[in-house]
């Protein structure tokens, strides 16, 4: 930190949904280390800064709609001497009727967008003269992100009014935008850096921002840098999480439990704001398909205001949701008919043979790799000789219950709005031979500033240890998009081959022309540049060419061909691909107590041509260990008043070490090239193996159906916790009994 930093922090609201009578902010003012203390009506500015659709204050002024949300900021001399000044407060509210869940809001009518429909195919016509029909309802639980670094930033003041920003952000360009905009000031005066996150999964895309913009306020009042770090405890409360979503289906199908007809309606418990909710329902309405071909199907997907936390971008970004709300209905089908949930699922993939290709959406699936993926799966890891020692282990023990289950996943890739579908890259060549990298993707332990590098030493044929990437930052390249979407390879990637195509351009041309040598003869090899008969060390060239005022210097730019989506007729491409896995687990759990351990998973994905296969199968292993938490052990519990109860890893549970499979075994589908020109026909792995830990739901429930000899469908909301599984267990008891 700068000499002189000042510590900014935020007063919070303690009620959940009420108008504010009075704030005396006098304690905080007087309070020791105290230096500035600021109000919505301190913002010079833009006051709200709602990502897409307005309704996220900065600082509330009159009303509160949500516990946590802030209601004044304090700068001091010390991060404690802050959080001890900002609950000084005295506030007085009008409490009105909170409505703190989907069912609560959804009664009050409260929505903070409209609905949106998708349909194919005549859909009551298709259930109602099905051999079968089913109906029901399932819920899935939020999942708060549990990044290891929380929110921070520091903002310092420059010259000529402008600001550097320091934030932990997965979408710079966003926060320079909303920085200027609350200043007051031209974007071009604000430069946003992001050297790396200590994690994010979605949590920083657009709320890293409030605290940015405040720390630049302070920084703007006092001329003097701010840094505005929260508690973790705060952190929970007052950022947002993975949408809870509750969804509504009527079912047709046939003996063999191949699906004739859906009808489902999806409901995301958005909280107090749109924030991205549009984007992430309508993800999950995309997904709602996963690897089935659906002849007919109606999907709605609403956004339900509650008066909780705005919630945001998380990892999948409504695609788990979607998915998970599908793999429901295939295990109460399965159920249904008595068939393997397994050949359930086999019986309606995608295929191209009859016309079985086409989503609900009017996408063609042209790569049909799920079938031969789960084929290998289900032998490599020997699930149907597992299943049948699971089935005769559960006839011999009345309390504990063994369950396995594989479960596919086809991921779509790309944004869904398409303006954010493009990247920028900066490559500089130094006369020494080094190389200096920067794009617009921002590192978050993922590994994308090592991949990217890795494309520049490709395209140069030179060592990685030549290639520094430099921190984001949006003077070097501007305008970008957020780190998501598993989109940061894929655009970043692409955009720095080009920069990197450029120079070798330029540097053949100037070798052809210099040396009298055909191009066909020049060529890049193992840190050397071969002309005609001779080899140049790479570094020669780049100082003959620099002698000669060949720039060394370009940009590179790339956008994703062929996607769009007409929202009105709902149909279009949204997706440049699909990436697909598929996962085996096998659990054991304890019917007298709800307790229960993830034995084993194997896993298989497809990550087409891998540009790094040790960082894919470490994003494989994370993503799937994420997912099993989110459907698991994962559970936000909100007290009467709107409080959070689960704000720290006392009270929620994420897994541990102890936690993880004893075997777990990863495997990336061989030969398997993406046949879309992606950066080295490699595909994105950042968001699909996450979904992969729904088998450890599905195993969990395969467990519980034991109880009543797989005849009756258990009672089971995500996340499964013990107190969930125990319930279950006992309802499947008393079944039997009857």
């Amino acid at each position: 930190m700068p000499s002189n930093t000042l510590f900014a922090y935020a007063g919070l609201s303690h009620a959940s949904h009420a108008t504010i009578k009075s704030l005396d902010l006098d304690a905080v003012r007087s309070a020791h280390g105290v230096v500035s203390v600021i109000t919505a009506d301190d913002i010079p500015g833009l006051k709200d800064i709602g990502p897409v659709i307005p309704g996220d204050p900065l600082i509330t002024k009159s009303s509160v709609e949500f516990y946590g949300q802030v209601l004044f900021a304090v700068a001091a001399t010390s991060q404690s001497d802050a959080r001890r000044a900002a609950r000084l407060a005295r506030v007085e509210y009008d409490l009105l009727p909170a409505d703190l869940d989907i069912e609560a809001g959804r009664k009050a009518n409260s929505y903070v967008s409209p609905m949106h429909c998708q349909q194919k195919g005549n859909v009551d016509f298709a259930i109602d003269n099905a051999p079968f029909s089913l109906e029901g309802k399932f819920a899935s639980g939020g999942q708060e992100q549990m990044y290891l670094e929380g929110q921070v930033s520091i903002a310092i003041p420059e010259e000529n009014g402008n600001m550097l920003i320091h934030t932990s952000s997965q979408n710079p360009s966003e926060g320079q935008k909303l920085v200027a905009k609350v200043l007051g000031i031209d974007y071009s005066k604000v430069t946003v850096q992001v050297r790396r996150m200590g994690g994010a999964f979605g949590g920083k895309e657009t709320h890293a921002n409030q605290w940015a913009c405040l720390a630049a306020v302070f920084a703007q009042k006092t001329k003097r840098p701010v840094r505005l770090r929260l508690a973790r405890a705060d952190d929970f409360s007052s950022t947002g999480k993975r949408h809870p979503f509750e969804s509504q289906y009527r079912v047709g199908f046939d003996k063999e439990g191949r699906i004739r007809g859906l009808d489902v309606d999806l409901y995301g418990g958005c909280g107090m704001s749109a924030d991205l909710s549009n984007a992430i329902v309508d993800r999950a309405m995309f997904h709602i398909d996963n690897c089935y071909y659906l002849p007919a199907v109606r999907v709605r997907g609403y956004r339900v205001k509650t008066h909780t936390v705005s919630n945001t971008a998380f990892r999948g970004f409504g695609g788990p949701q979607g998915i998970l709300a599908i793999e429901n209905i295939i295990e109460q089908i399965a159920t249904a008919t008595g068939i393997d949930p397994l050949k359930v699922r086999e019986r309606n993939f995608y295929t191209d043979e009859g016309n079985r290709n086409r989503t609900h959406y009017a996408q063609t699936i042209e790569q049909h790799i799920i079938e031969p993926l789960v084929t290998r799966l289900t032998e490599t890891s020997d699930y149907y000789e597992r299943r049948k020692d699971i089935r005769k282990f559960n006839v011999d023990n009345d309390v504990l219950k063994r369950g396995i289950s594989l479960t596919p996943v086809k991921f779509g890739i790309s944004f869904t709005m398409q303006h954010m579908n493009q990247a920028g890259a900066l490559l500089h060549i130094y006369t020494d031979g080094s190389i200096q990298l920067n794009h617009g993707g921002t590192e978050m332990g993922q590994g994308l500033y090592t991949k990217v590098a890795q494309i520049v030493a490709r395209e140069f044929s030179v060592d990685l240890s030549r290639i520094t990437c430099t921190a984001t930052r949006t003077d070097k390249v501007p305008n970008t998009s957020p780190t998501a979407a598993s989109s940061g390879s894929d655009l970043n990637g692409m955009a720095a081959r080009d920069a990197a195509t450029k120079l070798k351009k330029r540097l053949c041309d100037f070798a052809e022309k210099h040396f009298s040598t055909p191009r066909s003869s020049i060529s890049f090899n193992n840190g050397q540049i071969i002309v005609g008969k001779e080899k140049y060390p790479f570094e020669d060239i780049i100082k003959l060419a620099y002698h000669h005022r060949v720039s060394l210097s370009a940009t590179g730019y790339y956008r994703t061909p062929k996607i769009y989506y007409d929202r009105e007729t709902a149909t279009g491409r949204p997706f440049f691909y699909f990436a697909y896995g598929a996962a085996v687990a096998e659990t054991i759990i304890d019917t007298l107590s709800g307790e229960y351990r993830i034995l084993r998973v194997d896993i298989c994905q497809d990550v087409g041509q891998s540009l790094n296969p040790a960082i894919d199968i470490g994003q494989i292993e994370g993503g799937f260990v994420q997912g099993m938490g989110w459907l698991t052990t994962e559970e936000l519990k909100w007290e009467q008043t709107g409080r959070l109860a689960s704000h720290g890893p006392a009270t929620y549970k994420i897994p541990a070490v102890g936690d993880t499979p004893s075997e777990f075994n990863v495997e990336l589908f061989p030969n398997s090239p993406n046949t879309e020109a992606t950066i080295f026909h490699s595909k994105a792995v950042g968001e699909p193996p996450l979904v992969l830990g729904i088998s450890a739901w599905t195993a969990i429930r395969d467990a519980i159906a034991s109880i009543a000899e797989y005849r009756v469908s258990p009672i089971l909301d995500a996340p499964a916790t013990p107190e969930q599984v125990l319930a279950a267990c006992d309802h499947l008891r008393s079944s039997r009994a009857l």
